[in-house]
C-alpha cells in the first residue's frame, strides 16, 4: 500500500489533464503518476519530460529499454522491472534473458551495442566516479553526444524514479503483470 494517495487526472488543474491523458499511452504507470500529481509541477515536468523524449525516439526502444530494466534490476525496484521487462520483451529480449541482464558480458540475446548499453547502465548507477573515458570512446562509435546525454540523463533518472517508487511503496497498477526485480 503507497505511503501517500494517488491522485487521478480529474484532481488535477484542468490544464494538466491532457498532458495525464498523454502520459497514458506511455503505459500504466497511474499509480505513479497520480501520486506525482500530489505536486501537479512534479507530474508536469516529469510526465511532459517523458512523453516528450518518448515522441522524439532519438533512442531505439530496446537500447532504452535495456537501460531502464538493467538500473531497476540493480537497484531492486519491482516497480519498474514490472513495467519495463514487458517491453524489453517486445524489444526480443525474453523473460529468461531479462532474468540474467546483468550478466551481460556472455548473454546470447545481447549483441555488442546491447551489451555495450548495460555495462554503460550499471556504471551510471554503481561506478559513475570510477567509469574511465575508454567506454565513451566505445560509445561515440554507435551513439552521437546527444545520444549519449539522453541516455546517460534517463539511466539516472530512472535510478531516481526506481527510489521514488520505492520509497512511497507504490503498487503495481492492475493488469501489469507482477514481477520482482531478481536479488
Amino acid at each position: 500500500m503507497p505511503r501517500v494517495s494517488i491522485k487521478t487526472k480529474n484532481d488535477l488543474p484542468s490544464e494538466l489533464q491532457p498532458l495525464w491523458d498523454k502520459m497514458t499511452t506511455y503505459g500504466a504507470f497511474e499509480n505513479q503518476a497520480g501520486v506525482m500529481a500530489q505536486r501537479p509541477p512534479i507530474f508536469k515536468h516529469m510526465w511532459s519530460l517523458l512523453v516528450d523524449l518518448a515522441d522524439e525516439a532519438m533512442l531505439s526502444k530496446r537500447h532504452l529499454e535495456l537501460a531502464l530494466v538493467t538500473v531497476s534490476l540493480l537497484n531492486k525496484c519491482d516497480y519498474c522491472v514490472a513495467h519495463h521487462a514487458p517491453k524489453l520483451a517486445v524489444q526480443g529480449v525474453s523473460e529468461e534473458g531479462v532474468e540474467r541482464l546483468l550478466d551481460y558480458k556472455d548473454h546470447p540475446e545481447l549483441d555488442a551495442v546491447d551489451r555495450l548499453v548495460v555495462e554503460y547502465s550499471i556504471a551510471v548507477t554503481s561506478n559513475w566516479n570510477k567509469t574511465r573515458d575508454e567506454i565513451f570512446a566505445r560509445l561515440r562509435e554507435h551513439f552521437s553526444e546527444a545520444q549519449v546525454v539522453e541516455l546517460t540523463w534517463r539511466i539516472a533518472l530512472c535510478g531516481a524514479f526506481n527510489r521514488f517508487n520505492d520509497i512511497l511503496q507504490l503498487d503495481v497498477e492492475q493488469g501489469i503483470p507482477h514481477r520482482e526485480a531478481a536479488e
